[in-house]
């Protein structure tokens, strides 16, 4: 059975994007970008919102980019390779490899990929993920806490959730940027 993995980079004060929707403040530097590579080869599947996924898809392509470095072609190769499935009420089509359009979020059916697949599923994006830590899904939360205050925002978690979560994993990046790895129970 694979894990549900709930993972983002946040800014300290707790949000993934500011007030007016950017989230620059949070863009990995080669080291924090190397390490997510590492964590993204144990993952198969993304869950995606529409918001999300239309970020995301960047990475469809990222490889064809003039000078890209290597971490960001590795990124993108692992991203290419693992299946996505992207939940929207609005969103027409898809227009990525190994992608699924699904119109509503069933957590019947997200528990059931989960039992039916051996690599990891990650649920992205603070709306989807907000269903999927109600539901009791979710089996890790992975903050990547940038050393910024950005006052205000898009929360990485939602008003009125309650967690109770038991540390297994943290680094320190040279950049500030610290990882924190977190079981729920």
């Amino acid at each position: 059975m694979a894990k549900l993995i709930y993972s983002m980079i946040t800014s300290v004060d707790g949000y993934v994007s500011d007030s007016d929707g950017n989230f620059n403040w949070g863009t990995p530097d080669q080291e924090s970008h190397d390490f997510i590579n590492g964590l993204m080869g144990s993952v198969g599947t993304y869950l995606y919102g529409r918001s999300m996924y239309q970020t995301m898809v960047f990475w469809e392509t990222a490889h064809q980019m003039p000078d890209a470095p290597q971490f960001v072609v590795d990124y993108a190769r692992t991203w290419q390779a693992a299946d996505k499935v992207v939940f929207s009420r609005t969103l027409e089509e898809v227009s990525s490899e190994r992608t699924h359009l699904v119109r509503e979020f069933d957590p019947a059916a997200v528990k059931a990929l989960k039992d039916s697949r051996e690599k990891d599923l990650t649920v992205d994006g603070p709306g989807l993920a907000e269903s999927a830590l109600r539901a009791g899904l979710v089996d890790e939360v992975q903050l990547f806490v940038a050393p910024v205050a950005v006052g205000g925002g898009k929360r990485f978690l939602p008003d009125g959730l309650t967690l109770n979560l038991g540390l297994l994993e943290e680094r320190r990046f040279d950049s500030g940027l610290m990882y924190l790895r977190y079981a729920v129970r």
